[in-house]
């Protein structure tokens, strides 16, 4: 080793060393390709699949006007991503997984530099390029993220830091920091999170001016400049909602909040405890405790933690902020204001990763300095805290809980023997999916009825609600899932619940599907394919054709034709 790269690797080691880990994080997206398991949930059973029709159907530019014929007869092209969303790009270059698992690797890596720069440029620089540090973000940047959110969530210490670079060097900021503030919306979700971070940025700008009388113009014009470029991504979705009066989305009928005072308070100790499902921080058995042990151990060593108590206390504000907004008593200033139904104002609990694990540095910054033998305590927290989270990759932890891999639950080769045996092109037929994600038959090539989708027409929310009436009646959680939402335009079964996917393995039948084949012919509908034997399908004028089931696929799927 030359004396330069030993140089670099002892100014660098523990980033190295991070780095190392979390390549081997990574590792298994690059060993196993295919068989790899990934998450399910707002992820293979939508964004990939919409990723994937957006590459395959011609359609990446397209106008707003245009629409995508494999999805309910038409799925407005405005519901998907736009041409500069860069992940979709991925999707065009190269094969879905392919491109699953380089934008795996770009939000892992952006998380643990963005926090790394910010821990030690702006939060702990004494600590700068120690371990802690490294350790710290090495912890975040392996959190089990919202996967198809790139940098919406992994992101957001990098735009701190980037941001808070321009606040502070103005004139002076490197290149780089511009480029990075041009790049980061392309990655990420306006919507989400970002829409969050630069009405903050916007709101710092404004009380330095106000305070100051400093305009700080760099400030102003990266704050603008981002949120020009969302606007710009997201052009498609503003035309719909501003200036196309011939959608109407059918987030229109949106009516979420509907749980009592109980039900509210249970939910924001579950979040404060353990998160959203796509922002977990995994902070419940070593970063809690650990926080709350520097705050008291400052305290009696006759410090005041300032930073750290009021970063903490952000936490659980944002807690009871996202389970209230969810509460029936804020119903009558949401019925009067529709921006506040079609408008999740709760997902600002999106920044809880990035807080807690700022606020977990901090804290161990303190033990470092105020423990005897505190570096050696602080050491081992973080190693356990980093232990914990790097057993919940992706492939780890969706194999535990027996959900299929990537090439299990879309089973090309079977969905292959279903298009030979039907035997006509795809686009001249119609299908529904029964016990089974829906993306399942969209990523195969079908057009299919049923979806999930953020936005779509309501008048098909309507048309697609006649196919289903009968088991919604029967269930009224299903009922309320659907008619206050509709986000998942399913073929339910009352008898299933919430549940959509049963394996060959399941012994289970639907006994009594009530399904308006009538209304389902009038969208086109041809074929049903279910997971689960339908029983009474005879009544319902199907007719069962053929199942199929091969060993490589989870799946048993039964064929049914419309009569």
């Amino acid at each position: 080793m030359s004396s330069s790269k030993f140089s670099f690797f002892i100014k660098y080691k523990w980033n190295v060393l991070a780095c190392i880990v979390l390549t081997a994080y990574l590792f298994p997206y690059f060993s196993l390709g295919g068989d790899t398991h990934i998450r399910v949930h707002d992820n293979m059973d939508s964004n990939i699949v919409w990723y994937k029709l957006l590459a395959e159907t011609e359609q990446l530019f397209a106008g707003p006007g245009a629409s995508i014929p494999n999805v309910i007869n038409g799925l407005p092209r405005s519901a998907l991503p736009s041409a500069f969303d860069a992940v979709t790009w991925l999707y065009v270059w190269f094969e879905p997984f392919t491109a699953y698992t380089i934008s795996q690797t770009i939000m892992r890596f952006a998380a643990f530099f963005g926090m790394y720069l910010l821990l030690s440029r702006f939060v702990m620089r004494d600590f700068r390029g120690s371990w802690l540090t490294a350790g710290s973000s090495l912890a975040f940047a392996m959190l089990p993220f919202w996967p198809s959110g790139v940098l919406t969530i992994a992101g957001l210490p990098l735009a701190f830091y980037l941001f808070l670079t321009i606040r502070q060097q103005g004139g002076m900021t490197p290149w780089y920091v511009w480029l990075g503030v041009g790049l980061i919306p392309l990655l990420s979700n306006f919507i989400l999170t970002f829409i969050f971070f630069l009405g903050l940025m916007g709101l710092l700008w404004f009380v330095e001016w106000i305070r100051k009388k400093r305009l700080n113009l760099p400030f102003f014009i990266a704050v603008a400049g981002m949120t020009a470029i969302y606007l710009f991504k997201n052009y498609m979705l503003l035309y719909t909602m501003f200036f196309d009066s011939t959608f109407n989305s059918h987030r229109e009928e949106n009516e979420l909040g509907h749980k009592g005072l109980q039900d509210t308070l249970d939910l924001f100790v579950h979040n404060f405890l353990y998160g959203h499902t796509h922002d977990m921080a995994v902070h419940t058995s070593i970063v809690l405790p650990v926080i709350i042990f520097g705050v008291f151990i400052a305290i009696v060593r006759g410090g005041y933690p300032t930073r750290l108590v009021l970063l903490f206390a952000v936490t659980p504000l944002l807690s009871i902020w996202y389970a209230f907004w969810y509460w029936e008593g804020f119903r009558p200033l949401k019925d009067s204001l529709n921006l506040l139904n079609t408008f999740n104002f709760a997902r600002i609990h999106f920044f809880d990763p990035m807080i807690w694990y700022v606020c977990f540095a901090l804290a161990l910054g303190i033990v470092v300095k105020q423990v005897k033998a505190g570096w050696l305590i602080a050491a081992a927290l973080l190693i356990a805290q980093c232990w914990n989270i790097f057993q919940l990759n992706e492939e780890n932890k969706y194999s535990e809980i027996n959900t299929p891999t990537y090439n299990e639950f879309y089973s090309t080769e079977l969905f292959d023997e279903v298009k030979k045996y039907i035997g006509e092109d795809p686009s001249a037929y119609r299908v529904i999916s029964v016990a089974m994600h829906p993306a399942i038959a969209q990523y195969n090539g079908f057009h299919t009825l049923d979806t999930y989708n953020n936005t779509y027409p309501l008048e098909y929310k309507h048309q697609f609600r006649e196919v289903i009436a009968g088991e919604l009646e029967k269930s009224p959680t299903l009922e309320n899932y659907f008619d206050t939402w509709g986000g998942r335009a399913y073929t339910y079964s009352s008898e299933l619940g919430k549940h959509y996917m049963f394996k060959k393995s399941s012994d289970r039948s639907i006994e009594e599907l009530s399904l308006n084949t009538e209304a389902l012919k009038r969208l086109g509908g041809q074929y049903v394919f279910s997971a689960l034997p339908i029983e009474n399908h005879e009544q319902l004028n199907l007719r069962h054709e053929q199942t199929f089931e091969n060993e490589d696929s989870p799946w048993r799927i039964h064929l049914y034709q419309v009569q």
